[in-house]
C-alpha cells in the first residue's frame, strides 16, 4: 500500500518553512494614502512597489497574514501563462492582437527573471525548463505538432521527446513521451513572496495584516475603504484578490471562478532517486484536462507534487492521500516513501482563460491568471502601478479586452464539481485506453 501521509504531517505548505521569522508590519492602516491596494500577492506587492518608490504613499490591506493565499502555496512553476493558443485567439481578436496577447507571455517570464535579479531576491530562481508530458499517444503528437508551429510562428523554443527517450527528462513510463520547453523557469514561491514583502516595506510601502476590507465607496475625490481596522481615505484602490475574492467587488466576483489546488511534499529521499525521476531538474506538468504538476524541490531532496484531485472542494488530510496515489502512479518508487506536508490554495480561473486587467467604477484591477500565474500576476501588477501612475509603459496587450461572465454565475461556481467530474472520468477513460494500446 505504500506509506501514505506520516504521522504527525503538516497541514502547512512545505515552503513556509525555509522562511526567516515575519516581518515586521503595522498594526493598524493610516487615515489616508495616496494609493490602498487589497491583498498583499504577488500582483499586489509589485504594484506597490512601484507607487511607493514613485513617491506615492501606498497602503496595502490584507485579510490575513500577507502572503497566506496561493503566493507562498503554489508549486513555484514559471510558464509563458497564456493558456488559449495563437489559432484560437486569432479567431477571437483577429492576428495582431492575438500575438500581441501572447506575446505578453513572454514579456512576464523575461521580467520576472529581471525583477528578481535587480531585487537581489535570494528565491532559488531557476531557468530549469518544463516538460510537459503526454497522456495519451494522441496528445504526444499534438504535442509534437505543436512544437514546430510554436518555433516557427512564435519564436517560442520547445521540442518534443518521444517516449523511447523519456527518461532523459523524467523517469517515469507512465507517459507517451512529451515536449520540452527550455525557457520555462522555477523558483520557491515563499522565498520570492518574502523578498517582495521586504522591497515594498523599505520602499516605504505600509502593510496590514488581518486587516480584511468590508467596503470601498466612491467619493468626490477618491475613495472612501473601510477595514476591520478602521477607515481610510485613498486617492486610487487597487483590488488584487484573485483566487480569493469576494463580494465586496461584485462586478469582479462574478468574473473569477475560484478553484481549489493541493499539493504534497515527501519525506527526504536518497539523492540517486530524485536524479533517477529528475534527470534535468525540470518541472513537469501534464496534457490531462485535470492536470498534475510537480518537480523536485529546489534542494533536490523531495517530490513536491500538485492537482486537483477531487469535483468538490476538500481539505488538505483528504487530498494528500489522493494526491500521494496518483503521484504513486506516475512513479512507483515513491511507495516506499511517505509524505510529510499537505496543503491547498485557491487559484481564479476566468470564462475565456486569459488573465484581465483593467478599471471598473474608477477601481484599478487585475486577477484571473488561470493557474499559472507565478510571472503573469507579478508583471500585470508592476503593469498596474505604472497605471495609477499615469505612465504609458503600464499599457499591455490585456487593456480594453472584455472581461467576461455567465447568466446566474455570481461567484460560487456551482457547476465545478459536475465539469471536474467529467474531465476527471475523461483523462481516465483515455489513459486506460492508451495503456490498453501499449
Amino acid at each position: 500500500m505504500g506509506k501514505g501521509l506520516l504521522s504527525g504531517f503538516s497541514q502547512q505548505p512545505y515552503w513556509h518553512e525555509h522562511l526567516d521569522p515575519p516581518l515586521a508590519l503595522v498594526e493598524r492602516p493610516t487615515e489616508a494614502a495616496d494609493v490602498v491596494i487589497v491583498g498583499s500577492g504577488y500582483t499586489g506587492l509589485n504594484a506597490a512597489i512601484e507607487t511607493a518608490r514613485a513617491g506615492r504613499s501606498t497602503l496595502v490591506l490584507e485579510a490575513g497574514t500577507p502572503g497566506f493565499g496561493c503566493s507562498t502555496r503554489n508549486g513555484g512553476q514559471i510558464s509563458t501563462s497564456i493558456k488559449p493558443s495563437l489559432e484560437k485567439l486569432t479567431r477571437r481578436f483577429g492576428a495582431e492582437k492575438a500575438r500581441a496577447i501572447r506575446h505578453e507571455g513572454e514579456n512576464a517570464l523575461a521580467w520576472i527573471e529581471e525583477r528578481i535579479k535587480d531585487e537581489n531576491i535570494d528565491c532559488d530562481f531557476q531557468r530549469s525548463g518544463r516538460y510537459h508530458a503526454a497522456h495519451t499517444p494522441q496528445h504526444y503528437e499534438a504535442l509534437a505538432r505543436m512544437a514546430d508551429k510554436l518555433t516557427r510562428e512564435e519564436n517560442i523554443e520547445a521540442f518534443p521527446v518521444s517516449r523511447a527517450k523519456q527518461r532523459t527528462e523524467l523517469g517515469t513510463d507512465s507517459y507517451h513521451g512529451g515536449l520540452v520547453f527550455p525557457r520555462h523557469a522555477s523558483l520557491h514561491p515563499a522565498k520570492y513572496h518574502r523578498g517582495l514583502l521586504q522591497r515594498a516595506i523599505d520602499a516605504g510601502v505600509e502593510v496590514c495584516g488581518h486587516c480584511a476590507v468590508t467596503q470601498i465607496d466612491p467619493t468626490a475625490d477618491g475613495f472612501r475603504v473601510v477595514s476591520e481596522k478602521g477607515t481610510v481615505k485613498a486617492r486610487d484602490v487597487i483590488v488584487a484578490t484573485n483566487g480569493y475574492t469576494t463580494g465586496l467587488t461584485p462586478w469582479l466576483h462574478r468574473r473569477v471562478i475560484p478553484i481549489g489546488s493541493n499539493m504534497i511534499a515527501t519525506e527526504p529521499l536518497p539523492q540517486t532517486l530524485v536524479d533517477r525521476l529528475f534527470p534535468t531538474h525540470r518541472i513537469a506538468s501534464d496534457t490531462c484536462k485535470v492536470v498534475y504538476y510537480y518537480r523536485a524541490s529546489p534542494d533536490r531532496r523531495r517530490i513536491l507534487f500538485g492537482g486537483r484531485v477531487s469535483a468538490r472542494e476538500i481539505g488538505p488530510a483528504a487530498s494528500g492521500p489522493k494526491l500521494y496515489d496518483s503521484m504513486c502512479r506516475i512513479f512507483p518508487e515513491l511507495r516506499d516513501y511517505g509524505v510529510t506536508h499537505t496543503w491547498s490554495g485557491t487559484v481564479a480561473y476566468t470564462f475565456d482563460e486569459l488573465a484581465h486587467t483593467g478599471m471598473h467604477d474608477g477601481v484599478h484591477y487585475a486577477m484571473g491568471y488561470c493557474g499559472s500565474g507565478v510571472s503573469m500576476a507579478s508583471y500585470l501588477g508592476m503593469r498596474l502601478g505604472q497605471k495609477v501612475l499615469g505612465l504609458r509603459q503600464g499599457q499591455t496587450a490585456f487593456d480594453g479586452l472584455r472581461f467576461p461572465t455567465r447568466p446566474l454565475y455570481t461567484g460560487k461556481p456551482w457547476f465545478l464539481p459536475a465539469a471536474v467530474a467529467w474531465y476527471r472520468w475523461n483523462d481516465r477513460r483515455e489513459y486506460t485506453k492508451a495503456a490498453r494500446v501499449a
